[in-house]
C-alpha cells in the first residue's frame, strides 16, 4: 500500500486548539492526509472550517452523520479510511458508533466516552464492527515513557513497590467557564464533561499513564476530591491514595486550580533495584536511579535506549521531541497497524490505546467519584 490512509474530521473546526494538534499530529510522518469533515456543530460554521483547510467543498459536510453516509457512498477509491473525533465527550459516543457500524476505522480523544455504560458499548459495537479503535492517551507516545515502559517490563527496576504520580495545571484557578472561553465552558458541564471535571481532563492521563508504564492495574482507589470553583459542580481538584493489583502503593495528585502551574505531568516509579521519573515539561529527559549503580538520565537518540524508545525517536539527539510528536506516535502506530491489514500481514499488539484503555479510564473516573461521596472510602476499580 503506497498511498497515504485518508482521515474524515468531527469536531475541530476554526479556533479549536485539539482539533488543530490532532491534524498537525497526524501529517508529521506523512502517512496521513485529511480529506474532509464534519468540524463544527453548525452547518455553516463546519463548512466554514473546512474550506479554511483547502478540503474539496464537496467533501465539508454539515454533520458528521452526512459525512459518513456520504463517504460509504463514494468509491473506495476515494473516500476517507478512518475518522477522527475531536469533540468534547458528550459528542465521542454517536460519530464513533456510527462510524464503525458504517466500515470506518476511528481515532478518538480521551475520555473514551461520556459514561461508562457508554463506553461498553462502544466496546461491544467495536469487535462487532472488527474495525480499529484508538484513543489519543498521547503521552505514551513520547519515547522516554516508551523507555520507561520497557525498562519495567524487563525487570530492569526489580518489583515495583511504589508510584506516585500527578497532572497539575491552574488554568481554572479563575471562574473562566464565566467569560465565555470554549475551552473552560464545556468542561467544567456534567451534560457535556460526563461526572468528572479535572478527573477526566487530566486524572485519566495519570492513571493510565500509572498503567501503561508498569504494567500493573489499579486495584482500589481512595479519592478526596474538590470543587473550588464559584459554582462548579465538578471536581477542580483531588488527591487519591491508590493500590495497585501486586501490592505496590501510590498516590495521584491532580489540580486545574493550582496557580501558576501549566502541564505538570509527572511520575515516579520505584522499585526494589531501581527508580524511575519523568516529567512532561522536560519530556526528553527520563532520570533513573539505582541500588548499586549511579543516577543515570536517559534521552531520546541517547545511549542505552531500548529498540521500544528508538522506534518512535524522529530527530538527533538533543533535539527536543515532545507534546506533537508523542500525539504523531499515536498516529503512525495505528496508520502501521491500518497498512499492515490492508496489505494482509499482521500485527500482534499494536502499540497504541484502545478501547479497554478507555474503559480502564472510566471506571477510574466512577471510582473516584464514589469514593469522595464516601468520605474517601477505599472503593474498588
Amino acid at each position: 500500500m503506497s498511498r497515504k490512509l485518508r482521515m474524515g474530521m468531527v469536531g475541530g473546526g476554526t479556533g479549536s486548539f485539539i482539533g488543530d494538534v490532532h491534524r498537525k499530529a497526524a501529517a508529521i510522518d506523512g502517512m496521513i492526509e485529511l480529506v474532509c469533515g464534519a468540524f463544527s456543530s453548525t452547518a455553516e460554521k463546519s463548512i466554514a472550517s473546512g474550506k479554511d483547510l483547502n478540503l474539496d467543498e464537496t467533501r465539508c459536510y454539515g454533520t458528521f452523520e452526512e459525512m459518513i453516509q456520504k463517504e460509504k457512498a463514494l468509491p473506495e477509491s476515494i473516500r476517507m479510511d478512518f475518522v477522527s473525533i475531536v469533540t468534547p465527550n458528550h459528542m465521542h459516543f454517536p460519530p464513533a458508533k456510527m462510524a464503525l457500524e458504517n466500515g470506518f476505522h476511528v481515532v478518538c480523544d480521551k475520555p473514551v466516552t461520556l459514561t461508562l455504560d457508554e463506553a461498553i458499548e462502544l466496546q461491544n459495537v467495536i469487535k462487532k464492527s472488527e474495525k480499529l479503535f484508538v484513543l489519543t492517551h498521547n503521552y505514551t507516545g513520547n519515547p522516554m515513557v516508551k523507555q520507561a515502559k520497557a525498562m519495567v517490563a524487563k525487570g530492569e527496576l526489580g518489583t515495583i513497590r511504589k508510584i506516585q504520580a500527578q497532572y497539575l495545571q491552574g488554568w481554572l484557578s479563575t471562574s473562566l467557564e464565566n467569560t465565555g472561553q470554549k475551552q473552560a465552558s464545556w468542561r467544567i458541564d456534567p451534560k457535556r464533561s460526563g461526572i468528572g471535571g479535572a478527573l477526566g481532563d487530566i486524572g485519566t492521563h495519570a492513571e493510565n499513564l500509572i498503567e501503561y508504564i508498569t504494567g500493573l492495574k489499579i486495584k482500589e482507589i481512595a479519592a478526596d476530591l474538590g470543587k473550588f470553583g464559584d459554582g462548579r459542580v465538578l471536581d477542580d481538584d483531588g488527591n487519591m491514595l491508590i493500590r495497585m493489583e501486586n501490592g505496590a502503593k501510590g498516590s495521584i495528585s491532580i489540580s486545574q486550580i493550582a496557580l501558576g502551574e501549566e502541564n505538570n505531568l509527572a511520575i515516579k516509579v520505584y522499585g526494589t533495584r531501581g527508580s524511575l521519573e519523568w516529567y512532561q515539561e522536560n519530556p526528553n529527559e527520563l532520570i533513573t536511579r539505582w541500588l548499586e549503580e549511579p543516577k543515570k538520565i536517559y534521552t531520546p537518540n541517547g545511549n542505552g535506549l531500548h529498540s521500544e524508545a528508538m522506534e518512535v525517536c524522529r530527530i538527533p539527539a538533543g533535539h527536543p521531541e515532545g507534546y506533537l510528536e508523542a500525539f504523531a506516535t499515536i498516529y503512525k502506530n495505528f496508520s502501521k497497524h491500518l497498512i499492515a491489514i490492508n496489505n494482509g500481514d499482521i500485527i500482534e499488539k499494536p502499540d497504541y490505546p484502545t478501547v479497554e484503555d478507555g474503559i480502564r479510564g472510566m471506571k477510574f473516573i466512577y471510582a473516584a467519584v464514589e469514593s469522595d461521596r464516601n468520605n474517601s472510602i477505599w472503593t474498588k476499580i
